[in-house]
Protein backbone atom coordinates (compact mmCIF):
# COMPACT_ATOMS: atom_id res chain seq x y z
CA UNK A 1 0.00 0.00 0.00
CA UNK A 2 1.14 3.17 -0.85
CA UNK A 3 1.55 5.09 2.42
CA UNK A 4 2.31 8.75 1.42
CA UNK A 5 2.42 10.90 4.24
CA UNK A 6 4.89 10.76 7.08
CA UNK A 7 3.84 11.63 10.22
CA UNK A 8 4.74 12.09 13.65
CA UNK A 9 3.11 11.57 17.14
CA UNK A 10 4.35 14.31 19.77
CA UNK A 11 3.35 12.24 23.22
CA UNK A 12 2.76 9.11 21.16
CA UNK A 13 2.38 6.80 24.64
CA UNK A 14 -0.23 9.01 26.30
CA UNK A 15 -3.89 8.47 26.08
CA UNK A 16 -4.94 10.28 23.21
CA UNK A 17 -1.44 10.35 21.69
CA UNK A 18 -1.20 6.47 21.19
CA UNK A 19 -4.84 6.46 20.14
CA UNK A 20 -3.89 8.62 17.17
CA UNK A 21 -1.32 6.76 16.74
CA UNK A 22 -3.16 3.63 16.28
CA UNK A 23 -5.79 4.96 14.36
CA UNK A 24 -3.03 6.68 11.52
CA UNK A 25 -0.27 3.98 11.66
CA UNK A 26 -2.02 1.29 8.89
CA UNK A 27 -2.53 4.12 6.33
CA UNK A 28 0.96 6.41 7.00
CA UNK A 29 4.23 6.07 7.66
CA UNK A 30 3.54 6.98 11.51
CA UNK A 31 5.60 7.25 14.00
CA UNK A 32 5.66 8.42 17.49
CA UNK A 33 7.38 9.78 20.69
CA UNK A 34 7.78 8.35 24.79
CA UNK A 35 9.16 9.47 27.13
CA UNK A 36 8.76 6.84 30.55
CA UNK A 37 10.43 3.67 29.31
CA UNK A 38 7.74 1.42 28.89
CA UNK A 39 8.94 -2.09 27.55
CA UNK A 40 5.64 -1.41 25.10
CA UNK A 41 7.78 1.32 22.80
CA UNK A 42 11.39 0.54 23.49
CA UNK A 43 11.42 -2.37 21.09
CA UNK A 44 9.43 -0.37 18.22
CA UNK A 45 11.55 1.39 15.52
CA UNK A 46 8.79 3.74 14.96
CA UNK A 47 8.82 5.12 18.38
CA UNK A 48 11.44 7.40 20.11
CA UNK A 49 12.51 8.70 23.19
CA UNK A 50 12.07 11.90 23.59
CA UNK A 51 12.62 13.74 27.09
CA UNK A 52 10.47 17.18 26.37
CA UNK A 53 13.10 19.33 29.57
CA UNK A 54 15.90 17.39 27.88
CA UNK A 55 16.01 16.66 24.31
CA UNK A 56 16.06 19.20 21.40
CA UNK A 57 12.93 18.75 19.72
CA UNK A 58 14.69 19.96 16.38
CA UNK A 59 16.87 16.70 16.55
CA UNK A 60 14.16 14.32 16.26
CA UNK A 61 12.44 16.20 13.69
CA UNK A 62 15.95 16.12 11.29
CA UNK A 63 15.74 12.63 12.19
CA UNK A 64 12.12 11.70 11.14
CA UNK A 65 11.71 14.45 8.75
CA UNK A 66 7.89 14.32 9.22
CA UNK A 67 5.52 16.10 6.49
CA UNK A 68 2.90 16.51 9.48
CA UNK A 69 3.50 16.72 13.20
CA UNK A 70 0.62 16.27 15.85
CA UNK A 71 1.55 17.60 18.96
CA UNK A 72 0.05 15.82 21.77
CA UNK A 73 2.63 15.99 24.30
CA UNK A 74 2.30 16.83 28.11
CA UNK A 75 4.60 17.76 30.51
CA UNK A 76 6.45 20.93 32.12
CA UNK A 77 4.83 24.04 31.04
CA UNK A 78 7.70 25.86 30.10
CA UNK A 79 9.56 23.04 27.91
CA UNK A 80 6.42 22.73 26.20
CA UNK A 81 6.27 26.48 25.18
CA UNK A 82 10.12 26.28 23.84
CA UNK A 83 9.83 23.08 22.06
CA UNK A 84 6.82 24.17 20.00
CA UNK A 85 8.93 27.87 19.09
CA UNK A 86 11.46 25.23 17.98
CA UNK A 87 8.86 23.33 16.28
CA UNK A 88 7.32 26.55 15.01
CA UNK A 89 10.75 27.44 13.63
CA UNK A 90 10.82 23.81 11.58
CA UNK A 91 7.86 24.10 9.86
CA UNK A 92 8.39 27.57 8.75
CA UNK A 93 11.54 26.47 6.87
CA UNK A 94 10.38 22.80 5.98
CA UNK A 95 7.81 20.78 3.78
CA UNK A 96 5.74 20.29 7.17
CA UNK A 97 2.37 21.14 8.85
CA UNK A 98 1.54 20.96 12.31
CA UNK A 99 -1.61 19.50 14.04
CA UNK A 100 -2.00 20.87 17.63
CA UNK A 101 -3.98 19.42 20.22
CA UNK A 102 -5.70 22.34 22.26
CA UNK A 103 -8.47 22.27 24.47
CA UNK A 104 -11.94 23.93 25.09
CA UNK A 105 -9.98 25.83 27.95
CA UNK A 106 -8.75 28.37 26.16
CA UNK A 107 -12.09 29.87 26.66
CA UNK A 108 -12.32 29.16 30.22
CA UNK A 109 -12.62 32.56 30.99
CA UNK A 110 -15.87 33.32 29.21
CA UNK A 111 -18.89 31.24 30.99
CA UNK A 112 -22.11 32.80 29.28
CA UNK A 113 -22.10 30.52 26.21
CA UNK A 114 -20.55 27.84 24.01
CA UNK A 115 -17.60 29.63 22.41
CA UNK A 116 -17.01 29.03 18.09
CA UNK A 117 -13.93 28.73 16.25
CA UNK A 118 -12.99 32.37 15.69
CA UNK A 119 -14.58 33.53 19.12
CA UNK A 120 -11.45 35.15 21.32
CA UNK A 121 -9.65 33.43 23.36
CA UNK A 122 -9.06 34.13 27.16
CA UNK A 123 -8.44 31.69 29.53
CA UNK A 124 -8.07 31.89 33.77
CA UNK A 125 -6.21 28.79 33.77
CA UNK A 126 -2.58 28.02 33.55
CA UNK A 127 -3.56 25.54 31.65
CA UNK A 128 -6.04 27.29 29.43
CA UNK A 129 -3.03 29.96 29.21
CA UNK A 130 -0.30 27.59 28.12
CA UNK A 131 -3.06 26.53 25.33
CA UNK A 132 -3.51 30.28 24.33
CA UNK A 133 0.35 30.62 23.81
CA UNK A 134 0.75 28.19 21.53
CA UNK A 135 -1.93 28.78 19.32
CA UNK A 136 -0.97 32.19 19.50
CA UNK A 137 2.34 30.84 17.93
CA UNK A 138 0.88 28.36 15.21
CA UNK A 139 -1.59 31.94 14.39
CA UNK A 140 1.49 33.57 12.74
CA UNK A 141 2.23 30.17 10.49
CA UNK A 142 0.65 30.34 6.77
CA UNK A 143 -3.14 29.24 7.02
CA UNK A 144 -2.16 26.16 4.91
CA UNK A 145 0.41 25.17 7.81
CA UNK A 146 -1.45 24.37 10.29
CA UNK A 147 -4.33 23.33 12.27
CA UNK A 148 -5.21 24.35 15.74
CA UNK A 149 -8.03 21.06 16.87
CA UNK A 150 -9.48 22.44 20.32
CA UNK A 151 -11.33 19.54 22.21
CA UNK A 152 -12.88 19.26 25.56
CA UNK A 153 -13.14 16.55 27.96
CA UNK A 154 -12.21 13.42 26.94
CA UNK A 155 -13.84 10.25 27.82
CA UNK A 156 -13.58 6.51 26.55
CA UNK A 157 -13.24 3.34 28.75
CA UNK A 158 -8.81 3.48 28.90
CA UNK A 159 -9.28 7.09 29.74
CA UNK A 160 -7.32 9.12 32.87
CA UNK A 161 -10.60 10.51 33.84
CA UNK A 162 -12.91 7.16 33.67
CA UNK A 163 -9.46 5.66 35.52
CA UNK A 164 -9.59 8.10 38.32
CA UNK A 165 -13.20 7.63 38.99
CA UNK A 166 -12.93 3.96 38.98
CA UNK A 167 -10.27 4.27 41.45
CA UNK A 168 -12.07 6.67 43.91
CA UNK A 169 -14.47 4.65 43.83
CA UNK A 170 -12.70 1.48 44.52
CA UNK A 171 -11.44 3.36 47.47
CA UNK A 172 -14.72 5.01 48.72
CA UNK A 173 -13.49 8.52 47.27
CA UNK A 174 -15.73 11.24 46.46
CA UNK A 175 -15.99 12.66 43.14
CA UNK A 176 -16.43 15.76 42.38
CA UNK A 177 -19.31 17.25 39.82
CA UNK A 178 -20.22 20.29 38.93
CA UNK A 179 -23.61 20.66 38.70
CA UNK A 180 -23.68 24.22 37.07
CA UNK A 181 -21.22 23.14 34.69
CA UNK A 182 -22.39 22.67 30.85
CA UNK A 183 -19.94 21.65 28.33
CA UNK A 184 -19.44 19.40 25.23
CA UNK A 185 -17.68 15.85 25.55
CA UNK A 186 -15.41 13.61 22.90
CA UNK A 187 -14.09 10.11 23.22
CA UNK A 188 -10.61 8.89 22.11
CA UNK A 189 -12.28 6.93 19.03
CA UNK A 190 -14.53 9.56 17.32
CA UNK A 191 -11.43 12.15 18.05
CA UNK A 192 -9.05 10.06 16.12
CA UNK A 193 -11.24 9.18 13.39
CA UNK A 194 -11.92 13.04 13.30
CA UNK A 195 -8.23 14.04 12.83
CA UNK A 196 -7.57 11.12 10.35
CA UNK A 197 -10.25 12.84 8.19
CA UNK A 198 -8.65 16.47 8.66
CA UNK A 199 -5.47 14.52 7.35
CA UNK A 200 -6.92 12.91 4.52
CA UNK A 201 -9.13 15.94 3.00
CA UNK A 202 -5.58 18.38 3.61
CA UNK A 203 -8.50 20.36 5.86
CA UNK A 204 -6.18 23.34 8.05
CA UNK A 205 -7.56 26.07 9.92
CA UNK A 206 -9.17 25.90 13.36
CA UNK A 207 -11.30 23.19 14.48
CA UNK A 208 -13.96 22.23 17.59
CA UNK A 209 -13.83 18.58 17.83
CA UNK A 210 -16.65 17.60 20.51
CA UNK A 211 -19.80 16.74 21.13
CA UNK A 212 -22.97 18.39 18.50
CA UNK A 213 -24.76 18.46 22.00
CA UNK A 214 -24.43 20.06 25.26
CA UNK A 215 -24.82 18.35 28.59
CA UNK A 216 -24.53 19.14 32.43
CA UNK A 217 -21.23 17.93 33.74
CA UNK A 218 -23.35 16.22 36.95
CA UNK A 219 -25.97 14.01 34.64
CA UNK A 220 -22.87 13.25 31.97
CA UNK A 221 -20.48 11.64 34.64
CA UNK A 222 -23.23 9.70 36.60
CA UNK A 223 -24.46 8.17 33.22
CA UNK A 224 -21.31 7.37 32.93
CA UNK A 225 -20.60 5.72 36.46
CA UNK A 226 -24.22 3.85 35.67
CA UNK A 227 -22.85 2.16 32.74
CA UNK A 228 -19.57 1.29 34.03
CA UNK A 229 -20.83 -1.18 36.73
CA UNK A 230 -22.73 -1.61 39.99
CA UNK A 231 -21.10 0.74 41.72
CA UNK A 232 -22.90 3.30 44.73
CA UNK A 233 -20.12 6.27 44.04
CA UNK A 234 -19.90 9.38 46.22
CA UNK A 235 -20.52 12.26 44.77
CA UNK A 236 -19.01 16.17 45.95
CA UNK A 237 -21.34 18.84 44.08
CA UNK A 238 -18.87 21.58 43.96
CA UNK A 239 -20.53 25.20 42.70
CA UNK A 240 -18.23 27.41 41.56
CA UNK A 241 -21.03 29.69 40.99
CA UNK A 242 -24.38 29.91 41.36
CA UNK A 243 -25.53 30.33 37.79
CA UNK A 244 -24.96 28.33 34.66
CA UNK A 245 -21.44 28.69 33.28
CA UNK A 246 -20.30 26.85 30.05
CA UNK A 247 -17.35 24.59 28.95
CA UNK A 248 -18.13 23.89 25.45
CA UNK A 249 -16.50 24.34 21.68
CA UNK A 250 -18.98 24.07 19.04
CA UNK A 251 -18.12 24.40 15.17
CA UNK A 252 -19.37 27.53 13.07
CA UNK A 253 -17.24 27.72 10.46
CA UNK A 254 -15.37 25.03 10.29
CA UNK A 255 -18.08 21.78 10.42
CA UNK A 256 -17.31 17.76 9.88
CA UNK A 257 -19.41 15.46 7.93
CA UNK A 258 -22.28 14.15 9.23
CA UNK A 259 -20.82 10.42 9.80
CA UNK A 260 -18.10 11.96 11.86
CA UNK A 261 -20.39 13.84 14.58
CA UNK A 262 -21.28 12.49 17.64
CA UNK A 263 -23.67 12.96 20.55
CA UNK A 264 -22.89 12.60 24.32
CA UNK A 265 -25.36 9.79 24.65
CA UNK A 266 -22.99 7.99 21.46
CA UNK A 267 -20.30 8.58 24.09
CA UNK A 268 -22.52 7.36 27.33
CA UNK A 269 -23.05 4.08 25.16
CA UNK A 270 -19.46 3.04 24.27
CA UNK A 271 -18.95 2.68 28.23
CA UNK A 272 -21.56 -0.30 28.11
CA UNK A 273 -18.50 -2.63 28.86
CA UNK A 274 -15.96 -1.63 31.42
Amino acid sequence: MLQSKKILVLGGSGFIGHAIYKELCNYFDTYGTYFTAKKTFEGNKQFSRYDLQEDDVVQLLEKIRPQIIISAIRGNFAAQIQAHQHIVEYISNNDCDLFFISSANVFDAYSKYPSYEYDKTLSESVYGRLKIKIENMLLRLPKNKMAILRVPMVFGNGSPRVREMKKFILENEPIEVFPNLIMNVTNDNKLTQQIHYLINRNKRGVFHLGTSDLVHHEDFIKEILDRIGNFNPIYKRVFTTNEDRYLAVLPKDNKLPKNLKITSQEIIDHHITG
